[in-house]
């Protein structure tokens, strides 16, 4: 199975502060054809480590460590190298597309941008490519000249699907892609995000809270906590033989479909046995 990313001892803290760790000791790796979920609580570090990926981080922040994609060293390239490998390798879908999107431009024009940046398409062409990957993600090819603020929340998230896989890269990294959605339309994207995966031969990098979700798309499972990776495994690992106190909290807050399970918040009571 080839390999597509390589994490390793990867860090990043305030530069101000290099003693406070927001990530700390991340390694993990990415295989062609699979998605890997991240799943952990907000503030857990999950975002910053996609956004370490994709050279995105705020300059007050400081990383070490090591990012392989594709056997290349990545971690300390200058943002114009990374600009060649960030939507044309590395696709990214953002957590929330209303504000991911410019909303004085068509979402033709948006999702025809790193077609021409990276592939050099233009006119007909370009046009013919932008009509396939709306229908491609379930959209009709004339709302190409629809604004973000005239479609759905669905359609928009379908929107940035679309801009991330245009030029077809190894990696798609999609943070919490379903989380404004409503059940039946989250149901519908993790569908396409999957048969997308599958068609193209992609890994994915899936971060996510909801472990109704990691059952329907994962086949590998990271569960972080405080900036830490505190669990790995195979889906059925993870979800069925938890090891670390953490990942069993977290699935003791899962409601089942009936409704019976009674609700527990999160006891950080184990804390004190690994402190």
């Amino acid at each position: 199975m080839t390999e597509i990313l390589k994490i390793a001892n990867l860090n990043v803290t305030p530069k101000n502060d290099l003693t406070r760790f927001l990530v700390k000791n991340i390694a993990l790796t990415l295989s062609q054809g699979k998605t890997t979920c991240i799943v952990g609580e907000s503030g857990s570090g999950k975002s910053l480590t996609a956004l370490t990926i994709m050279g995105l981080l705020s300059k007050q922040l400081n990383t070490n460590g090591s990012v392989v994609f594709q056997g290349q060293e990545i971690s300390q390239l200058d943002n114009q190298a990374m600009q060649k490998i960030r939507g044309a390798k590395i696709g990214m879908i953002f957590q929330e597309p209303m504000t991911s999107l410019n909303p004085v431009l068509t979402v033709g024009y948006q999702i025809g941008e790193p077609l021409t940046a990276h592939l050099g398409l233009k006119g007909t062409t370009l046009k013919d490519k932008i009509a396939a990957l709306l229908t491609q993600v379930g959209i009709p090819p004339e709302r190409a000249n629809s604004y973000p603020d005239e479609l759905s929340g669905g359609q928009r998230q379908r929107v940035m699907i679309a801009m991330s896989i245009a030029c077809e890269p190894a990696l798609l990294i999609a943070d919490e892609p379903t989380t404004a959605l409503d059940v039946t339309v989250q149901a519908q994207v993790l569908k396409l995000l999957d048969e997308l995966k599958t068609r193209m031969n992609m890994a994915m990098l899936f971060i996510t809270h909801d472990f109704g979700v990691v059952a329907d798309i994962a086949d590998d499972v990271i569960v972080m906590f405080r900036g830490e990776i505190v669990e790995t495994g195979t889906r059925e690992q993870v979800l069925n033989h938890p090891q670390h106190p953490y990942t069993k909290a977290l699935l003791a807050c899962v409601p089942d479909a009936e409704g019976l399970k009674e609700l527990k918040p999160i006891d950080y009571s184990w804390l004190e046995q690994v402190a």
